[in-house]
């Protein structure tokens, strides 16, 4: 083979490990010492690796100085640095280094305290926080970064097999490639920890953004996005497309989230499936009952709620079998095998729930192509939204408004009854979810029509009565935003609706209630909007 140092390899005969999070680092370790790499390490993970029965350096035999200062103060030393940093080709470098007995450092496997775990558990005082700041951690890490050209730096554990695959193609050395590749993930790391411990010291009351919610919106942002799998394609096979988490490399992940469902069956997902199936399991996950929702291009095709899976499915597929073929079904509770049966009676593209009865997962296992997915209900649903335009990303809280029945403020002379009190907020919730201009007509906790995406909202109330398959007398309405005009309260009425639920504060609210009014139709505002576009 030709010398490492010209195809650019370096050879690792010395690592520091140093880790928080210990998840696989003994096997690594154990695989480092077969190549014959010394092993130098600190505190926790020095004794974790000797229980194993790996031979390890301890950090203070190197620097001559004890850890101290409660495990602040043992890394920064020269002799860790000089270690990292002492460039190889250089001939001053190398003669600072035989002269102060620095001896060189070939690679750095580390990964930082958890600082942002520790500031989103509930009731984690100032103190406790700023004791989980890590400052050895990045010290190392940089450093190591910095001098890829001689030194590979480690941060997740997720990269031990790759790089121990690389090392034995290489008889112990990482190639210059790898290095780099190493090192822009390492000041990647750096970056969205160091981002945290803005954020959390700019309000220290609040957990991170990232762990669930905030109050504010701040000054600086940054995005740390981890590459889960590519797709076949974007929304058209023309445009390239992959699957990212965010926040990989920075705290605790929200294991909930759609990016992290596992898929139990059929082929892989498409950019499409996950923006269709993100949309149904969002619709589902805002009711406490038992709730299926059928999406189709991220609208409503059917929404209903009932006692068991089996017929909140059957009723949500009422109210459009024909949009549901090859749609989205998403349930909020376990799916049973009558459940199941049902689903596999037309053509269906995904479905997701919270799990799948043994028996249940076997009937769905009969369509080879049928995508069915396991998704962990989300703890909370707090945080920031993304949208990118061109130039620039807007940014907002979610909109994880919840109505109440105390909430409705009645505005017309006709006061509406206990059941359409509840039809109506079933509406307004599935009308959250629904592109503006959005109409639903719903009856019985069932959707009955619903009219999206118009740029009229009269013409989303005729289409939602138009597409309906299911009666529209005596059902109820809700609307996303006021009524501009009095022109969708009286289309509505044509249609036999007995009440309506809309925000409410249009310059002509007094027109629209004295035309539901003229209709016998009951209208309860809500004082809230909710435009999805």
């Amino acid at each position: 083979m030709a010398n490492l140092e010209e195809l650019g390899l370096r050879k690792i005969r010395r690592a520091l490990i140093s880790v928080s999070d210990k998840t696989g680092i003994v096997d690594f370790a154990r695989e480092l010492k077969a190549f014959d790499v010394e092993i130098i390490s600190t505190g926790g993970t020095a004794q974790a690796l000797r229980n194993a029965g790996v031979e390890v350096r301890d950090v203070s035999d190197v620097t001559g100085f004890p850890e101290m200062m409660d495990g602040r103060v043992k890394t920064l030393h020269p002799k860790i640095h000089g270690g990292l940093l002492g460039l190889r080709d250089n001939d001053e470098h190398q003669a600072a280094m035989r002269e102060h007995g620095i001896e060189a450092i070939d690679m750095v496997v580390v990964n930082l305290y958890p600082f942002e775990q520790t500031t989103a558990r509930e009731g984690v005082t100032l103190e406790e926080a700023i004791e989980q700041i890590d400052i050895g951690g990045p010290a190392m890490i940089r450093s190591a970064a910095k001098n890829f050209r001689d030194v590979a730096v480690v941060i997740d554990p997720r990269d031990y097999e790759y790089i121990l695959e690389k090392i034995g193609r290489n008889e112990g050395a990482l190639t210059m490639k790898d290095r780099l590749d190493l090192a822009s993930d390492a000041f990647l790391r750096t970056a969205a920890y160091d981002s945290d411990v803005f954020e959390y010291l700019s309000n220290p009351s609040q957990p991170l953004e990232k762990s669930g919610a905030s109050d504010s919106l701040f000054h600086y942002a940054q995005f740390d996005l981890s590459k889960l799998n590519d797709l076949r394609y974007g929304e058209n096979p023309h445009q390239q497309a992959a699957l990212y988490e965010m926040g990989v490399l920075d705290g605790p992940q929200d294991l909930a989230g759609l990016a992290h469902a596992e898929l139990l069956n059929g082929k892989e997902m498409s950019f499409n499936n996950y923006v269709d199936a993100d949309a149904a399991w969002q619709l589902v996950c805002d009711f406490d009952e038992l709730a299926c929702a059928i999406i189709k291009h991220t609208n409503p095709a059917g929404v209903a709620l009932a006692e068991s899976a089996q017929d909140a499915y059957r009723r949500a597929l009422a109210t459009d079998p024909t949009s549901a073929f090859g749609g989205i079904v998403a349930f909020n509770r376990t799916v049973d095998e009558a459940a199941a049966r049902a689903i596999i009676e037309i053509f269906t593209e995904v479905i997701i729930a919270t799990d799948y009865d043994p028996a249940a997962l076997e009937v769905l296992k009969t369509k080879k192509n049928l995508r069915v997915l396991r998704v962990a209900v989300p703890e909370q649903t707090q945080g920031l939204e993304y949208k990118q335009i061109s130039g620039g990303m807007l940014v907002q809280t979610r909109d994880t408004h919840k109505l109440k029945r105390e909430d409705l403020k009645v505005v017309t002379k006709r006061e509406p009854t206990a059941e359409e009190i509840s039809d109506l907020l079933f509406a307004w919730t599935v009308c959250k979810h629904t592109k503006s201009n959005a109409i639903v007509y719903a009856r019985g906790s069932q959707t009955v029509g619903v009219g999206a995406g118009q740029m009229s909202r009269v013409d989303s109330v005729r289409l939602g009565a138009m597409r309906a398959q299911l009666p529209v007398p005596g059902s109820v309405l809700a609307s996303d935003a006021f009524f501009p005009f009095r022109d969708g309260i009286d289309e509505a009425a044509k249609h036999g609706i007995t009440a309506v639920i809309q925000p409410g504060g249009s310059m002509r609210d007094a027109e629209v209630v004295a035309a539901a009014d003229g209709h016998g139709l009951a209208i309860v505002l809500t004082g809230i909007r909710h435009f999805k576009h």
